[in-house]
């Protein structure tokens, strides 16, 4: 494993930070309450190309990625005036970025330090594991409250990772999961109380766990998730206009 120094992105204004101990690499949100653009989104994908270049160059080993915030946000969702106003932003940026989670090669576990509302939920539930404080922090999706509709490859991606039940009273309730709430109703791996240093400790010890199974030999990791949720990228992959006309039907899985 070669030496890695701390890097953050874009280079002029940093909104993320990528660290590195051991197998697990801790990419760390921080820009105010985190919401996406085509600036942090585009961050974040040049986070995830250092990844994936270290997991191919190192000859695919034990590795894995932790996804954090800082404050009180782990992420409030989309930055919903620029992603109105910038076309493709959805396609090209957001839904591309869940895309690449749901089918990363290694391992990824969010952890939760705090609020992910809406698009920031739908960001944790793309990784494969989640940790979050069981006495801070929310976890929801308020779309129903504002009136905006949920595109397709984000429901698909919600139906796939709830239970039924749960998915209908997030998507029609808009209803807040704390910790508790959240790991009784399977949205959550586990929850930590304390503050999110610890929260962020747990979840960096389930990463050293599973990263053991990024070693699996030509990727079998990715290659098992891509076919977990191949109809969900493939929804993902859909044009969608806010107003609903060129989404079609509703996703079906």
């Amino acid at each position: 494993m070669s030496t890695f120094a701390p890097v953050s992105f874009p280079a002029n204004k940093p909104l993320v930070t990528l660290t590195r101990s051991g197998p697990v690499f801790l990419l760390t949100l921080h820009n105010d309450d985190n919401r996406f653009t085509t600036t942090s989104v585009g961050a974040i994908f040049m986070a995830l190309d250092v990844v994936e270049r270290a997991y191919v160059d190192e000859g695919m080993p034990e590795m894995a990625l932790v996804t954090t915030g800082k404050g009180k946000f782990y992420s409030n969702g989309l930055d919903l005036e620029h992603a109105l106003s910038t076309p493709r932003f959805m396609e090209d940026y957001y839904l591309k970025m869940l895309s690449r989670l749901c089918t990363f090669p290694i391992p990824t576990v969010a952890a939760i330090n705090g609020h992910a509302f809406a698009g920031g939920c739908v960001f944790a539930m793309a990784h494969d594991y989640r940790v979050m404080r069981s006495d801070r922090g929310f976890i929801c999706m308020n779309e129903i409250d504002f009136g905006a509709p949920i595109p397709p490859g984000m429901t698909a991606l919600l139906r796939t990772k709830m239970q039924p039940h749960t998915f209908r009273d997030v998507a029609l309730l808009g209803r807040r999961f704390g910790g508790g709430e959240a790991l009784e109703h399977h949205i959550v791996d586990e929850i930590v109380k304390g503050t999110e240093e610890e929260v962020l400790r747990q979840a960096t010890m389930m990463a050293i766990k599973v990263s053991v199974k990024a070693k699996s030999g030509a990727s079998a990791y990715q290659m098992i998730k891509a076919e977990m949720y191949g109809e969900v990228v493939n929804y993902l992959a859909k044009p969608f206009d806010p107003s609903g006309k060129s989404s079609g039907k509703s996703a079906k899985l």
